[in-house]
């Protein structure tokens, strides 16, 4: 594959560096929408929903990735994401966010007094983010 037909990609979290190199492509969630960026996309700033982001690497194979939220950059050959966090697939754990969804579906519904409505309600955001993420790594067989 030439490199005029890839991106050079970068993710980067307040932790870590978690992917540079070159893709073919990558989906991800912004704020109006699913976003699908390939080589020579037109250029490009938006906020990212929690949720997956998928690459397809220079061989073709793809990962996926959660973030809780962030900013995409694209520039026709490069696309950055500054994630707020990032976690691989393989750090994936369903139990914990099922239990997370749960809880925080739990305190949206409760009324008693004291109750973080917007805190409960970016939990369920983030929870069902993750498991949107879990899900899309289980299709492409990057978990069990």
């Amino acid at each position: 594959m030439s490199s005029s037909s890839l991106l050079q990609l970068n993710i980067v979290s307040a932790e870590a560096e978690i992917f540079t190199g070159k893709a073919q492509r990558l989906y991800a969630t912004g704020l109006l929408g699913e976003l699908e960026v390939t080589p020579g996309h037109a250029p490009l700033l938006t906020g990212l929903l929690p949720g997956p982001v998928r690459i397809k690497d220079a061989e073709g194979k793809e990962d996926v990735v959660y973030v809780t939220g962030g900013i995409l950059e694209v520039q026709p050959y490069v696309v950055t994401i500054l994630a707020d966090t990032v976690v691989r697939a393989r750090d994936f754990n369903e139990a914990e966010a099922v239990k997370a969804k749960q809880q925080a579906e739990r305190m949206l519904k409760d009324n008693k007094a004291g109750v973080d409505y917007a805190r409960a309600r970016a939990e369920l955001v983030r929870a069902a983010g993750l498991l949107r993420a879990i899900r899309e790594a289980r299709k492409k067989g990057k978990m069990k």
